[in-house]
């Protein structure tokens, strides 16, 4: 049983995340900004807690984990404004990470993109870069860290159910399947288990190998 709080609890990945870790026992908060999102959160079998990280220090953030096990962070701006998304996906997400190594929280579980890298790509004309420099930014300062991190790198994401088998070669193009977000809910509950995935980059869409194999093989 360990104490997770997930950052950006009222996504569409937490939302399927909390259940999984809440219904084999471990202990878990949701960080939602809007209070009346509560009652869902509740609904998943976790604690909310209504704090902002886009606007909160490194001390307060801090604060807000002290005495957790793992961070799993699964906010996100939601694109469309470049200003917030580099306030939250970068700024916010990198202090975060900071503030976990202030409270002594060593796991950290960083929901990102299959295809996040500094040397994305994308053009800095697409409505797409702000993001992509957003989360390779967080993502270095996750790997740079003294933390046990462990970075998703799912494909594009779907609402289809979940199949619990991934392709774990999966490299970004596109011509690739979608990536079930209960499937990425599934990697992420399994990758906290699993001390395999620790300093691990783990890229994936849907596929055929069972979540478990995948992680073993890492």
């Amino acid at each position: 049983m360990a104490d997770i709080i997930i950052i950006g609890g009222h996504g569409k990945i937490a939302l399927l995340l909390a259940p999984l870790l809440s219904e084999r026992g471990d202990n878990v908060t949701s960080v939602i900004r809007n209070p009346a999102q509560a009652d869902a959160i509740v609904a998943t079998g976790a604690q909310p807690l209504v704090f902002d990280v886009e606007t909160a220090t490194q001390d307060e953030i801090a604060g807000a984990l002290s005495g957790f096990d793992a961070v799993v962070w699964s906010a996100g701006a939601g694109g469309g404004d470049p200003t917030r998304t580099y306030a939250v996906d970068r700024d916010a997400a990198i202090r975060t990470i900071a503030a976990a190594g202030d409270a002594n929280v060593d796991r950290f579980v960083m929901v990102s993109y299959l295809g996040a890298d500094v040397d994305h790509g994308v053009p800095s004309d697409n409505s797409f870069f702000a993001y992509a420099e957003a989360k390779a930014a967080a993502d270095v300062a996750l790997r740079e860290s003294d933390l046990d991190w462990t970075v998703l790198m799912p494909g594009a994401l779907t609402l289809d159910e979940p199949s619990g088998t991934i392709d774990p070669a999966a490299i970004r193009a596109s011509n690739l399947p979608g990536t079930s977000r209960a499937n990425v809910a599934l990697v992420a509950a399994a990758t906290l288990a699993s001390p395999s995935s620790i300093r691990q980059n783990i890229p994936f869409t849907d596929g055929s190998v069972p979540i478990d194999v995948a992680l073993a093989a890492l």
